[in-house]
């Protein structure tokens, strides 16, 4: 089952910041924060990677597989309070590693 797109704007409009964007991956989302990646949308679920400080803050959260075969992830139940998703992503952030320069293609 492919993510909504509804789902998708309500995050972005809880989320209602600066720097947040998705970028479509196989019919799924991956979500970044200030240009890091910070986790995915799969299957209307908001998943992200288990830093520490995601941790910290969400200590009872559940894991999950964003698909078969994938590491597992934090599933964030909370979607619907724009601050603490503000919050987790911004503590997340220096947590997380910088983007890979993308690669030139020769002529």
């Amino acid at each position: 089952m492919a993510t909504n797109k509804d789902f998708l704007d309500y995050i972005a409009e809880q989320f209602n910041g600066e720097g947040l964007t998705f970028r479509p991956m196989m019919g799924e989302y991956l979500v970044y924060y200030r240009g890091k990646l910070v986790g995915d949308v799969c299957d209307n679920r908001l998943l992200i990677k288990p830093v520490e400080s995601a941790k910290k803050l969400m200590p009872d959260a559940e894991y999950q597989l964003p698909y078969e075969g994938a590491k597992p992830m934090i599933l964030v139940d909370n979607i619907d309070d724009g601050e603490f998703l503000r919050e987790l992503f911004e503590k997340m952030y220096a947590e997380l590693p910088e983007p890979k320069p993308k690669k030139k293609v020769q002529k």
